[in-house]
């Protein structure tokens, strides 16, 4: 089947002006026949759920094949005899190319698609874990790094898109904490598996590990995944389900694609006020989740003489706890609430900062006693920080320009990278001249403080921005 012939078998997209369309900036309208900010109802199937479960393992495979070395650092500190700081380089190595990528990444995904940019991806990022399994010092384990942070670059403006074309804007909550949660619950499991591989065998085993799991991935992308016009002309995606997610003002995949990868979009994204709120609004999420990921079982190791078992046994708590706060709070909850709502920018405004202010409990790890002290500020901290992720990532594919996901995406995901490498690096710098985690939890908190404030009073009213031509 043809292009033209695709599109002619699909659902007929709203044109401007019909009842369908979504408003400028706005909620989606309602379908004929539904109640003023109620979600279109009718037959419609799950489709768009199953690629939601395809981005989730991918979120879940990329993150388990960051927190392999937060686990096996102790060890890879031993063995190369370097110190904190040299390992929190080593750890932000990831990110150095990770964040450069994004900027010119969020073009490629808008000019070539998802698909294919994520396929080359996760090659990359496969032969990425295999040439850290086989590292015999440090300087193929750095490279091994950076090379991961090549191949992993897209996953996150990559998903953001893919979700704003999947899915319509009353769902997009519950979508991206699917996305997003496997993140968080590769280090519920990947953790305690990280620790027993390197525990029983050696730090090598638990990037062999992430190897053979980043090469199922690949195959399973490569099988599974598709666009909606492209899984509607294969006969995977029925009409009821397609026109659903586009009266629900769903992104389209073939809007300014010849353009959306232009320098000149770029500028004008960097020039938007809305674009630097959010991307310094998530920036303070980055650096606090960094901290965590990469810290943690050092600090609880470090803080409380706990061996590698039993701390990668305790870091599954807080994590379990995010899991569970992003799904059902950050995903179902703010969904239900935003089909009730009239004015959808204060409800996610409301929910960021009541997040954000939850996720400044792990500033009480400074002062924690004991293990279950620290457990409990960790987890109402990681908890906070889950569920401002649907709320803030969500945003997007809601103010970017047609076309322009994947461009937006990849500035916000840059920015709050750049603060990302910080973390890592900040914190270690702090242990090695104090002795202790306190100060660094404590800079975790004024940055979470910052990310309030940009949320709010820099990124304004949750509206779509115009698009170069228009502001022209």
């Amino acid at each position: 089947m043809t292009h033209s012939e695709a599109a002619k078998g699909a659902a007929p997209r709203a044109q401007p002006g019909t009842p369908h369309e979504p408003s400028r900036g706005g909620p989606a309208e309602p379908a004929r026949g539904t109640a003023p900010g109620t979600a279109p109802s009718g037959g419609r199937g799950r489709v768009r759920w199953g690629i939601a479960g395809v981005l989730g393992v991918g979120t879940f495979v990329n993150y388990i094949d960051r927190v392999n070395l937060s686990v096996a650092a102790p060890a890879i500190m031993r063995d190369f005899d370097i110190s904190a700081s040299q390992m929190g380089v080593l750890s932000s190595a990831f990110l150095w190319t990770y964040a450069m990528l994004q900027l010119p990444v969020g073009s490629v995904i808008d000019r070539i698609g998802v698909t294919w940019v994520n396929r080359a991806a996760a090659f990359l990022w496969t032969v990425a874990s295999f040439a850290s399994a086989a590292a015999g010092g440090l300087g193929l384990l750095l490279v091994s790094r950076l090379l991961l942070g090549v191949g992993e670059a897209p996953t996150i403006p990559a998903g953001w898109k893919s979700i704003g074309q999947w899915f319509p804007k009353h769902e997009r909550g519950t979508a991206t904490a699917v996305f997003d949660g496997c993140a968080k619950l590769s280090n519920v499991i990947g953790i305690p598996v990280m620790a027993f591989l390197v525990t029983a065998y050696s730090w090598h085993a638990a990037f062999l590990f992430t190897g053979v799991l980043s090469a199922v991935y690949l195959a399973l992308w490569w099988l599974l995944y598709l666009t909606p016009r492209q899984a509607h002309a294969k006969g995977r995606l029925g009409d009821e389900e397609l026109a659903y997610i586009r009266e629900g003002g769903a992104d389209d995949e073939d809007s300014a694609t010849g353009e959306g990868g232009s320098l000149r979009g770029l500028g004008h994204l960097l020039r938007r006020r809305k674009t630097w709120g959010l991307a310094l609004g998530y920036a303070s999420y980055t650096y606090s989740y960094y901290v965590l990921l990469t810290w943690l079982p050092g600090y609880l190791e470090k803080q409380f003489g706990v061996n590698l078992m039993q701390g990668g046994v305790y870091t599954m708590i807080p994590w379990l706890a995010a899991v569970v706060a992003q799904f059902t709070v950050g995903g179902l909850v703010m969904d239900r609430w935003l089909r009730r709502a009239k004015d959808t920018t204060r409800v996610r405004r409301t929910v960021l900062v009541l997040s954000l202010l939850a996720s400044l409990s792990v500033t009480g790890a400074a002062y924690a006693g004991s293990v279950g002290a620290a457990l409990v500020y960790l987890s109402v901290g990681a908890a906070g920080l889950a569920i401002s992720v649907p709320a803030g990532s969500s945003i997007v594919a809601l103010i970017a320009p047609e076309g322009y996901a994947g461009t937006l995406g990849g500035v916000v995901n840059f920015v709050a990278n750049l603060l990302g490498i910080a973390a890592p690096i900040v914190t270690g710098m702090v242990v090695d001249a104090t002795g202790s985690f306190a100060g660094a939890f404590i800079v975790t908190g004024a940055v979470l403080l910052g990310g309030i404030f940009c949320y709010t009073a820099v990124l304004g009213r949750i509206e779509r921005m115009p698009a170069p031509a228009e502001a022209a």
